[in-house]
């Protein structure tokens, strides 16, 4: 063949690319956190940029069938996995993504995947995602799909790119993958004891000190998908810097200090379908950049749901998150008192650590007319928070991505965040002197300038011109997942003109 006909035919792989998505968890299905949105929003994109994708992700218990018309696909039949001595059966049930084409597979097995939660501390934790993983390579081969690119997420997927590139090497339908493994929290690795290598059918003889397997004497999913990666990504820029650093990396930064010409950091989108006020179907009050009117009419009615009074010249500040110290719950805890001194109101959704539990919930009980607290996490108060507040606090010690701060611009709902990650890739600190910014910003990662910032914005709250200015201009912003998508076709180009090379 002439080398002018073969770079055609790359071109075309190029422009029609093959994707296998693979995913721990993928929204409206389950969720706990910013990959199910990513793993739900990203492969609709990718689609519609005239590329071939299909999706996998385990079928947990919690999923309702009859609801998202998931079936069994029987032409691909019980699929069997072997997991040290041992052989377990997955089914493979398949849907679509919800208004979409995008197909969807799921891998079923009630032993390792009917659990009260999608992540466990069980002693098999390891051979759940094992067994997901080997599926889901099985599947692609009965599926007889030859991707271009397998594009793995997080821990739960980190031995795939080993396994294919260790066991199934010359296996015709991975000839030409090439691996991206998203990182979207380096604090989570995956860590279990050494033997586990075995239990995934790698050879022993793989780990060893400094290995791509090794960390501190156990096995690291997270560290073996970076290392066996062709690509490494994560979900801002600032964070892809971030993670590089000993503060940031959780111990990984040097395994990707080798791989840095191999990192990259996109910024997460956002599904505008879902999280605009425009169109929001989970808010009483609808409402537009060009008419604000039904977002003071949320504020009536969120503060109205727990009992607190509506006062117009008041700001309602909103939170929504995990109760970790690493949702920035540490410094808000240290500030508390200071804070409930200022002239606003508190609504706070999330569930966490025991003791920020008790704390949210002892301040409501002393503190009716301005604070409120919902344990737990609701979807439809979640949308309601973000349409009737006037602020969003954000002050997480490290965030990869965010997604709520994103959220809260377009409802015009100012945030106030800590400098770290995405936060700072996507909001800019106010400047008074040219009424530009679009929420407050603070550096060091303290109570003290946590308080400072509230207060700043409850200032500037009294000034009725800047914060429609304020609100108008985050209103403004656009971080659509198309933008997003585009940037991880190019990258995937680079990876696939990489291993052509």
């Amino acid at each position: 063949m002439l080398l002018q006909d073969r770079l055609f035919i790359n071109n075309l792989r190029i422009l029609f690319m093959k994707i296998a998505f693979i995913a721990s968890e993928v929204t409206p299905f389950s969720k706990t956190g910013g990959l199910a949105d990513v793993a739900g929003s990203l492969p609709k994109e990718l689609k519609s940029l005239d590329n071939e994708i299909i999706l996998f992700t385990p079928k947990y218990s919690t999923i309702d069938e009859n609801k998202f018309g998931l079936v069994e696909d029987k032409s691909l039949g019980d699929i069997h996995i072997p997991i040290g001595d041992n052989t377990h059966s997955a089914k493979i049930f398949k849907s679509t993504l919800p208004g979409s084409s995008v197909e969807i597979y799921f891998v079923d097995s009630p032993r390792y995947f009917s659990r009260d939660s999608f992540y466990t501390n069980d002693p098999d934790e390891d051979e759940r995602f094992i067994f997901f993983s080997i599926a889901v390579i099985k599947s692609v081969l009965k599926l007889n799909f030859d991707p271009d690119i397998i594009h793995c997420n997080d821990w739960h997927t980190g031995l795939i790119p080993a396994l294919i590139k260790e066991n199934y090497r010359y296996n015709n339908n991975f000839l030409r993958s090439t691996f991206i493994f998203t990182i979207h929290n380096i604090a989570f690795h995956g860590t279990f004891k050494k033997e586990t290598l075995v239990k995934s059918g790698l050879n022993e003889k793989l780990f060893f000190p400094l290995s791509p397997f090794e960390f501190y004497g156990k096995i690291s999913f997270l560290k073996a998908g970076i290392s066996y990666s062709d690509i490494i990504s994560t979900v801002s820029e600032t964070y892809a810097k971030e993670i590089l650093t000993p503060e940031f990396g959780a111990g990984l930064e040097g395994v990707l200090l080798q791989r840095k010409d191999n990192l990259v950091g996109i910024l997460n989108g956002v599904d505008y379908d879902e999280w605009s006020p425009v169109n929001d179907k989970l808010i009483p009050h609808n409402y537009s950049i060009d008419n604000l009117a039904g977002k003071e009419l949320n504020k009536k009615y969120l503060l109205n749901h727990f009992g607190i009074p509506y006062k117009k010249d008041i700001p309602l500040i909103g939170f929504i998150a995990r109760l970790t110290d690493q949702k920035g719950f540490d410094i808000i805890s240290e500030a508390l008192d200071e804070l409930l001194n200022l002239n606003a109101q508190w609504i706070f959704l999330g569930s966490g650590e025991p003791e920020y539990e008790e704390l949210l919930k002892e301040t409501a009980v002393l503190n009716k007319n301005k604070f409120a607290v919902h344990i737990g996490f609701n979807n439809e108060l979640a949308h309601l928070i973000e349409a009737g507040s006037d602020m969003f606090l954000m002050p997480s010690r490290f965030e990869p991505c965010g997604l709520n701060q994103i959220y809260s611009l377009k409802y015009g709902t100012v945030p106030i965040v800590h400098k770290t990650g995405g936060l700072a890739d996507t909001i800019i600190d106010w400047n008074d002197n040219n009424k530009t910014g679009t929420g407050f910003v603070f550096d060091k990662h303290t109570a003290a300038n946590l308080f400072k910032t509230i207060k700043r914005a409850i200032s500037l709250f009294a000034e009725n011109d800047s914060w429609i200015r304020i609100m108008s201009n985050g209103m403004g912003e656009e971080f659509s997942w198309n933008a997003s998508a585009k940037k991880y076709v190019g990258l995937y180009e680079n990876a696939i003109a990489k291993h052509n090379n």
